[in-house]
């Protein structure tokens, strides 16, 4: 049965050499949000995330909302398995995959043939899933010939056809996004959209960040409202929602 369970987890990252260069831009080199505390022995830390409880059940839908700088983006890393908890823990039950970096495995001088094997692996694919998925993977990239060609000779919109395409050819039990994709090419854009109505409804737990709060009640029944690293509200995604876009 999949399952997420948090327990007091926190994502800390340490600032080196503050007082060298400008600590704002130091931070924004290096996390996603949170809150800054100088220690006693003069070390910065931001606390991406701080003592987060949180249990998501088999079958529950959740949105993630709060400002930039709030804290998603680690919280979904963190259940992503990008990002470990420096204090507390993180159980995580069922199999995963994570669309918040869909061009993780990449690799610009390698072919779209080379790289759908790089990315299938990427997401723990076995060699007898990709053999079995790999036309499919081809055929709805729609680049036939250019599958031959170096990735780095790809427009945008045909890299991300290419790294959708993979990445969307296995259903997770466990489904973490960070809004909605856009594969950029308008005739495209129907396939990529059904295909992810499939994922989402076939997926045992679905995490989903958004700023948009059509997306949100229309995908999630339960929001998680994060600010400063911490949750601030838990509940009914149309309670939470009224509450957070309200303001």
């Amino acid at each position: 049965m999949a399952k997420i369970r948090l327990e007091r987890a926190s994502v800390s990252f340490p600032v080196y050499n503050a007082a060298s260069r400008s600590l704002k831009n130091r931070v924004l080199n290096v996390a996603t949000g949170g809150a800054i505390e100088r220690r006693f022995d003069g070390l910065v830390v931001v606390k991406g995330l701080d003592e987060i409880d949180l249990t998501i059940h088999e079958g529950e839908r959740v949105g993630l909302v709060g400002h930039n700088g709030s804290g998603k983006t680690t919280l979904l890393r963190l259940l992503s398995g990008i990002y470990a908890p420096t204090s507390g823990s993180a159980a995580i039950d069922g199999e995963c995959v994570s669309l918040i970096n869909i061009g993780l495995g990449i690799d610009p001088e390698a072919t779209g043939r080379e790289n759908i094997r790089l990315r299938a692996v990427m997401m723990g694919m076995t060699a007898k899933e990709l053999s079995s998925k790999y036309d499919e993977i081809a055929e709805f990239s729609g680049l036939g010939d250019f599958l031959d060609m170096p990735f780095r000779t790809y427009s945008s919109g045909m890299q991300l056809r290419l790294a959708f395409a993979t990445s969307t050819s296995i259903r997770p039990e466990i489904l973490i996004m960070d809004e909605w994709l856009s594969t950029g090419d308008e005739d495209f854009k129907d396939r990529a959209r059904k295909r992810l109505d499939e994922i989402v409804s076939s997926t045992k737990i679905l995490i989903l960040a958004s700023h948009s709060k059509e997306l949100l009640l229309g995908n999630c029944d339960r929001l998680i409202w994060l600010e400063h690293g911490r949750v601030r509200m838990d509940g009914p995604a149309k309670t939470i929602a009224d509450e957070y876009f309200g303001r």
